[in-house]
């Protein structure tokens, strides 16, 4: 904390064991926890909340204001979690007055060049791989993983522990235990490596595997693959995750890969 060629402004909440390097300047109401790293010329600006043990890299920019031209300059938040990496040059935008925060999870590694817009809610234990975006409004859920220069459109919903291959333009919802990719966008099979690393065992994959094989491989629309997994198939908690995803999806889910 006893940096010299950092600005700190006075009115930040700094925990007395956050390392500042050089170079770097921090805004009035920012709040960071204990045992963060913060590199050389970083920005972190006003409404920035940063858990402990995160690191920060050389470059990044923290909760500067939206790049949406409805931002009125309301209050509003970036809120960072514990144990969570930035790397070089990731921009993260405050929230608008529609969620009032962007938030990033616990034990996230956002890699370099990524850009995460307004009221993006981004859950734990993800990955951002090199030069993601993702357009405001956008629900990552838990452990997903987006592989490198994976673009997202605003208001997508993309579910727990489903993998994006790089390259690709989510246009649609990507549901929960799935791996996307091809152009448009389609369900490839499920994040079965990535299920068995967490710990998921070989009967409930199966499960997952014969849920998505009733939605994308039987020709039935989703409102009868929908009542033939809920009449057919014993109610779990994966099961009914899945069911849930896509009755709530907004902008409708990623069709199958036709091959064509």
């Amino acid at each position: 904390m006893n940096q010299p060629l950092a600005y700190i402004h006075p009115g930040a909440k700094i925990a007395t064991n956050v390392v500042v390097e050089p170079f770097t300047t921090i805004h009035n109401n920012v709040q960071i926890g204990s045992g963060t790293w913060i590199g050389s010329n970083v920005t972190i600006m006003e409404g920035a909340r940063i858990g402990k043990n995160c690191r920060i890299f050389p470059g990044a920019v923290i909760s500067a204001i939206p790049q949406d031209l409805k931002f009125d300059g309301e209050d509003s938040l970036v809120i960072i979690g514990d144990n969570t990496t930035i790397r070089e040059c990731v921009t993260v935008n405050r929230g608008t007055k529609a969620l009032g925060k962007t938030q990033i999870g616990d034990n996230c590694l956002i890699m370099a060049t990524s850009h995460i817009a307004h009221d993006c809610v981004i859950g734990d234990n993800c990955i951002l791989a090199n030069g993601s975006v993702i357009a405001g409004h956008v629900t990552v859920g838990d452990f997903a993983i987006l592989s490198g220069l994976v673009a997202v459109h605003q208001f997508i919903h993309i579910g727990q522990h489903a993998l994006v291959s790089g390259g690709s333009l989510v246009r649609k919802d990507v549901p929960p235990f799935t791996k996307a990719g091809k152009e448009p966008l389609s369900y490839v099979g499920i994040n079965s490596i990535g299920l068995r690393r967490r710990g998921f065992d070989t009967e409930k994959i199966r499960e997952i595997q014969d849920i998505y094989r009733i939605l994308y491989q039987k020709n039935y629309n989703n409102s009868q693959a929908l009542g033939k997994i809920e009449a057919e198939m014993e109610a779990t908690k994966e099961r009914d995750q899945i069911i849930l995803f896509i009755k709530n999806s907004q902008r409708g889910i990623m069709k199958g890969y036709t091959g064509s």
